[in-house]
């Protein structure tokens, strides 16, 4: 009988170098310069294996809204998913069990020693980071503890937001108000997360070392937009789960 062919995710992931770029992008979205120092190989090179990431579907581009000739590299970590139970499948039906993390597969339970704690920002905290911190909370109930902020917070969440969170997951933040940055200045978070480009630029220290990541998704403009981002961020959310509910990755 005929062998199958390769599968195209194993022909893509095995390469070290994208293998490596797989990784880095799974935690964050970063830039090509900031890939380059993460992996210590030259930048042509770099640029050559995201190109392939890219026409494979496993990572996208998208400008960044703080400097236009910038863009941040994402990966699709839903469509990972799909290629290793693909994967595992092409080898043999039984290897192709429901992944960790995936939205067929239980979330661990096992709680940390503490509750990580969880910051999320955008400039104006209206929505992006709103939107996250209800999210998380909600998906969690209460074994994470989320907080959000901003750089120049707005002077009320956006009412798409509201009405998103409300229409969509039954989360109640009407009577939420964004907060400045300097509100939480000196508070220890295990994570820092920046939710829009400019934000990350003027990000403050925080004491501790918390684990810092970017996800780069702009703001949104209209009501359907903000349900792509919730749906974005929900996504971003599912896939950081089993990182935060796992004692193993929660300094102390």
């Amino acid at each position: 009988m005929a062998s199958s062919p390769t599968p195209a995710f194993l022909r893509l992931a095995a390469h070290p170098l994208r293998w490596r770029l797989l990784s880095e992008l799974a935690a964050s979205d970063y830039r090509v310069r900031e890939l380059v120092d993460l992996v210590g190989e030259p930048q042509n090179l770099v640029s050559y294996h995201l190109r392939l990431l890219r026409d494979g579907g496993l990572v996208s581009a998208r400008r960044s809204t703080h400097d236009a000739r910038d863009s941040y590299y994402h990966l699709d970590l839903a469509r990972c998913a799909d290629a290793l139970a693909a994967t595992a499948n092409a080898l043999h039906p039984a290897l192709a069990p429901p992944l960790p993390g995936s939205p067929s597969a239980p979330l661990p339970v096992s709680p940390p020693a503490r509750p990580p704690r969880v910051l999320f920002a955008c400039t104006g905290n209206s929505a992006r980071s709103p939107i996250a911190e209800a999210l998380l909370r909600h998906r969690t109930g209460g074994r994470v503890e989320a907080v959000s902020a901003g750089s120049r917070p707005r002077s009320r969440l956006h009412p798409e937001a509201v009405a998103v969170l409300s229409e969509r997951y039954g989360i109640d933040v009407g009577d939420r108000r964004p907060r400045h940055l300097d509100t939480v200045a000196g508070h220890r978070f295990d994570y820092v997360i920046s939710l829009c480009d400019k934000v990350r630029e003027v990000f403050p220290d925080f004491p501790g070392q918390p684990r810092r990541l970017h996800w780069s998704i702009p703001e949104p403009a209209t009501g359907a937009g903000f349900v792509r981002t919730a749906q974005e961020i929900e996504a971003r959310v599912h896939y950081l789960l089993p990182i935060l509910t796992s004692s193993q990755e929660v300094p102390s």
